[in-house]
């Protein structure tokens, strides 16, 4: 076999990832651009999946001849430092202790490093099926940038037989995951002076008892849910944010509440916001109508990202235990964009460098040794591609 990839090689292409700026709120078309030069230094053509505004896109390439293969995915976006106190540049790869600090090491720039720098390697070696680089965008802000790469996959995409998805694990085999709901109840009511609450609904009040009503259902659910393949091993349902009302001396016309489901493969709390909208009907609704009958309690969905469950006999979770040595799989409750591979027919599986208690934080970083074991994984599965 070919030569793997050192560790340096791996670091110096971290230090340049990390270098860009892609929280998501910003656009990634520069990462993308890196990549798509580095590429092509190494003679392989790259399709660039760009969003609607063309301010970002997804990244596709393909090393090697044939059908099916295996795709390695990750995500370019990565999260705010805005309020974080760091004790190094988040935007400068800084070494202590072996460890890589900066903005995305963990989550999920490390992974794509390693897999940058096993290029050459994926190139070189006499692969029986392709080795394909799939990189997206807002991931971080609902899985959203992957899904249209995803829908071109068996169109003008290749399919990939399995996909490995990049995600924090410390190098752990994870076979399912929860989904994410996040829901905007929108409670509007009557402003008054506040002189008169009588003569006004009070959004914020009636926001105040949707907030114990989920309180409820969230008790309800953890409960009557034990899966202990997670934990917890329950769906979880959380209020996140309330934002209402004008000034102290107004009646509340108007209150948001965000709120979102953490749920199990299969979760009957699906129906969470259903029976809000009947406690609402029931419970408050017939009181605020009474005083203003315009009054109304709306819920919408914000971002939707499904539940991952691999299945027993995943060709992709088996791959990747071979690879790993691991004698068993494991579920978490972070999302990732496997549920979406998965749902559209490509055996996923997730695996990658760094611990999800690094991710997100201030001095986020990812162990040298994670480094090391990844690309010690992607060697071995270069290998077992290989005649």
């Amino acid at each position: 076999m070919p030569t793997p990839p050192s560790t340096q090689d791996a670091i110096g292409l971290l230090a340049k990832l990390i270098a860009f700026d892609t929280t998501s709120a910003k656009s990634n078309l520069d990462l993308i651009a890196f990549v798509r030069e580095y590429l092509d230094e190494h003679g392989i053509a790259s399709t660039l999946v760009p969003d609607g505004d063309g301010k970002k896109a997804c990244l596709f390439a393909t090393i090697g001849e044939g059908k099916g293969g295996v795709g390695l995915s990750g995500h370019s976006d990565c999260v705010p430092v805005t309020g974080q106190s760091w004790t190094s540049d988040p935007f400068t790869l800084t070494t202590r202790d072996g460890k890589l600090y900066g903005r995305g090491t963990c989550d999920m720039k490390g992974f794509l490093a390693c897999v940058l720098a096993s290029v050459p390697l994926f190139k070189s070696a006499p692969l029986t099926e392709p080795i394909h680089i799939l990189i997206s965008y807002d991931e971080e802000v609902g899985c959203v940038g992957v899904r249209p790469m995803i829908a071109r996959l068996g169109q003008d995409l290749p399919r990939p037989r399995v996909v490995i998805i990049g995600e924090p694990s410390d190098m752990q085999v994870i076979d399912g995951h929860k989904c994410i709901d996040v829901f905007r109840t929108t409670v509007t009511g009557k402003e008054a002076h506040s002189s008169m609450p009588a003569i006004g609904v009070n959004a914020i009040s009636a926001a105040s008892k949707l907030v114990e009503e989920i309180d409820r259902m969230a008790a309800e659910v953890a409960s009557t849910e034990n899966d202990p393949h997670f934990d917890p091993p329950y769906s979880t349902v959380m209020v996140a944010m309330v934002d209402g009302g004008t000034a102290p001396n107004i009646v509340p016309r108007n209150c948001d509440v965000l709120w979102q489901l953490r749920g199990l493969p299969g979760t009957k709390a699906k129906d969470a916001p259903a029976r809000l909208e009947a406690f609402a009907e029931k419970t408050l609704l017939p009181g605020m109508r009474a005083v203003a009958p315009d009054a109304s309690i709306d819920t919408k969905t914000e971002t939707a990202v499904p539940a991952f469950s691999a299945g027993p006999d995943s060709e992709a979770v088996s791959l990747a235990m071979m690879l790993t040595g691991a004698n068993r799989a494991s579920g978490v409750s972070y999302a990732t964009e496997a549920g979406l591979f998965q749902d559209a027919g490509c055996p996923a599986v997730v695996c990658g460098p760094g611990s999800i208690e690094q991710a997100h934080a201030a001095d986020e970083f990812v162990a040298l040794s994670q480094i090391e074991a990844c690309l010690t994984f992607l060697a071995k599965l270069t290998e077992r591609m290989s005649a």
